[in-house]
């Protein structure tokens, strides 16, 4: 289990983008690396794999995603095409044009969908632990159904007010139970994520993210249609989604390769932050 290290050297900072406030943690100089979270973390997320990276030369920019952590709560906005501009604003307001781009589970489409709505912003794209709504390829995966949470979640207004004051009990489940050998996220770690989702309001910001799935679905077919993933692309499995991500890749890439985090199960970062940083740094220092 992993201690989680001071995140002072980190600068944190409020942005305006695409009318809402992100908060955004930033660290490094060098070329950009844009990194998003999935649920239920913030950008705390990337506090052990960023050390590797900021060393190796590159700037990490890691906002909490719309709704959840630090950032704004608007009441709507959280399909695909909302979340990837939230980023590409993002990217305006720090005055970068380019960036590559990490995405791990809800993170992981929005990155995707960045890439192809403004391929111009994306560099390299990494992609981990995640689906591409209901592309083919994840036959396998969802053999028995998508996960049970994910009903629950989207079901508005419900699971906020049956968890509230339960968050710590609730997310601990996801912290172990999805991770290889129910190894937990550290305490302490745990505890800056109670901190975050912790309320109704703070629970129905990560929730509205599920609430959008099914248009996301239909966002994500409308772009297949008629474009493809032309930025080198890297897709990481853990030990949940496995290739799944991978095989939907496939079809749509122009320059796709795929790597295997060993020992790990779903939260990458948190569980194989070292392996993560090497496979991201051998796939970035190609570009």
């Amino acid at each position: 289990m992993q201690a989680t290290p001071s995140t002072s050297w980190f600068e944190p900072r409020l942005v305006t983008a695409n009318g809402i406030r992100l908060h955004v943690m930033l660290a490094g100089t060098g070329h950009p690396v844009l990194m998003l979270h999935g649920w239920p973390f913030t950008s705390h997320l990337w506090r052990l794999v960023t050390p590797m990276l900021t060393a190796a030369g590159y700037q990490v920019i890691a906002p909490d995603l719309r709704g959840i952590g630090l950032s704004e709560r608007p009441s709507h906005g959280y399909d695909l095409f909302h979340l990837s501009e939230d980023a590409a604003q993002l990217l305006d307001a720090l005055n970068i044009p380019e960036a590559h781009v990490v995405g791990f589970d809800l993170g992981t489409p929005v990155a995707w969908m960045l890439a192809m709505r403004h391929p111009a912003r994306v560099r390299r794209l990494a992609l981990m632990e995640a689906l591409l709504g209901s592309l083919p390829g994840a036959e396998a995966f969802l053999a028995s159904g998508p996960p049970w949470w994910f009903g629950f979640h989207a079901v508005p207004g419900l699971a906020e007010q049956v968890l509230a004051g339960r968050e710590a009990e609730y997310l601990g489940w996801f912290f172990s139970a999805r991770a290889a050998g129910h190894r937990a996220v550290d305490p302490a770690a745990q505890a800056v994520y109670t901190q975050a989702y912790a309320g109704v309001e703070a629970l129905r910001g990560g929730f509205e993210h599920y609430r959008a799935f099914a248009l996301n679905a239909r966002q994500i077919e409308a772009v297949v249609s008629s474009r493809r993933l032309v930025q080198p692309t890297l897709a990481i499995a853990g030990g949940v989604v496995g290739d799944s991500l991978y095989r939907q890749l496939q079809p749509l890439c122009d320059d796709l390769s795929g790597v295997q985090i060993e020992h790990c199960g779903h939260n990458i970062p948190e569980e194989q932050p070292e392996p993560l940083a090497r496979a991201l740094l051998e796939f970035l220092l190609k570009g």
